[in-house]
């Protein structure tokens, strides 16, 4: 029992105050964890790693492009020295420093071959490189093009569950401003400490704790007045009485 007394009418209203309070439970909820909230979380690390992937082969591509640099400056260089050479073999009329510029000249054209055999490797190397990265960055659209689908959604959906909430807050307090304060007081005191504001008693069982009240608690309840607030002895909520109270 309670020392609250209203028009069973009015405690009535009390299970359109708790559908209400449901609805904006829930909506709130929805609003804070959208259906789109879980796939999105699983797509976060997959686009982190994808994105790492793609930044660690660009690194591969720019080490790469860095050491054939240096390799094109190297056959440069060797040129440039076989052009001396050469220029020199032209000029001397020494036999030795003939057979020695032309040993060098050897050794040059060597060095130039193995030069060129490392640029070429370097070439394809970056080539293979830069196709991975085309690869990576179509794994990377498909998968943030889902992002940006569901992200979409998830704003379309958490917007329909304000619009919701907003509706249930407006219409609980044009409810509740027709109740007595007194009632509605007790069912936010009730709501607030257990969850459940008002709930049915259908067949003896309360549908705020879905249990059957013991028979003690149902005679009790049976023989209160119908203007008197009586209180579920499981869930603390109102417990609204009509014909299909009893079992």
């Amino acid at each position: 029992m309670s020392a609250v007394k209203a028009d069973p009418r009015d405690q009535l209203e009390l299970l359109r105050l708790q559908d209400l309070d449901t609805a904006i439970v829930k909506a709130t909820r929805s609003i804070a964890n959208p259906p789109q909230a879980k796939a999105l979380a699983e797509l976060a690390p997959i686009v982190a790693e994808v994105r790492s992937r793609r930044l660690g082969v660009t690194g591969e591509v720019e080490d790469a492009r860095i050491e054939l640099k240096r390799i094109e400056s190297d056959v440069t260089v060797v040129e440039a020295r076989m052009a001396r050479d050469t220029e020199r073999v032209q000029q001397t009329a020494s036999v030795k420093d003939v057979a020695a510029l032309e040993a060098e000249l050897g050794a040059l054209r060597k060095r130039r071959g193995d030069l060129e055999d490392i640029e070429l490797a370097i070439m394809q190397r970056i080539e293979d490189l830069e196709s991975t990265i085309t690869d990576i960055d179509a794994e990377g659209a498909d998968a943030e093009a889902e992002v940006a689908t569901l992200e979409a959604e998830r704003d379309e959906a958490v917007a329909a569950f304000e619009r919701t909430r907003s509706d249930a807050i407006a219409d609980r307090a044009a409810v509740a401003s027709a109740l007595p304060t007194e009632l509605v007081a007790l069912y936010q005191k009730q709501h607030d400490r257990y969850g459940v504001g008002a709930a049915r008693l259908v067949g003896g069982v309360s549908l705020g704790s879905n249990m059957k009240l013991s028979p003690s608690d149902l005679a009790i309840v049976h023989a209160a007045a119908a203007d008197e607030v009586v209180l579920c002895p499981e869930s603390g909520a109102v417990l609204i009485r009509d014909d299909n109270s009893w079992a």
